[in-house]
């Protein structure tokens, strides 16, 4: 190119003059490369060039067209839990740990 350019935090940088005299260049080699080119006129950056991404796709409805409902998603299930069959196999949170052993001291 010929122009004066640094490397500065991952972008590069270039004159106002030289983005002019080589921007649909300057536009493949950003698409290319996905790296920044920043834009500087008289040694303060004024403008930035960078690659074009797609907007995140949203997550709240992203599978709209994919996932469909069948039947009353609302309604008990018609199955026993085994939390209801065997009390014993319930998880047990840290803090009930130790109320129950505070409670086997004060016994």
């Amino acid at each position: 190119m010929g122009g004066k350019h640094r490397e500065t935090a991952g972008s590069r940088t270039i004159k106002a003059s030289e983005f002019k005299a080589h921007c649909l260049r300057l536009m493949e080699e950003v698409a290319e490369s996905g790296e920044d080119i920043a834009i500087t006129k008289r040694g303060r950056p004024v403008s930035r060039l960078v690659p074009w991404r797609d907007p995140p796709q949203k997550l709240l409805g992203a599978d709209r067209d994919i996932i469909r409902i069948h039947g009353d998603i609302v309604d008990p299930l018609d199955v026993e839990w085994e939390a209801e069959v065997d009390p014993a196999r319930v998880a047990k949170s840290p803090a009930h740990r130790v109320v129950h052993a505070a409670d086997e001291l004060l016994a």
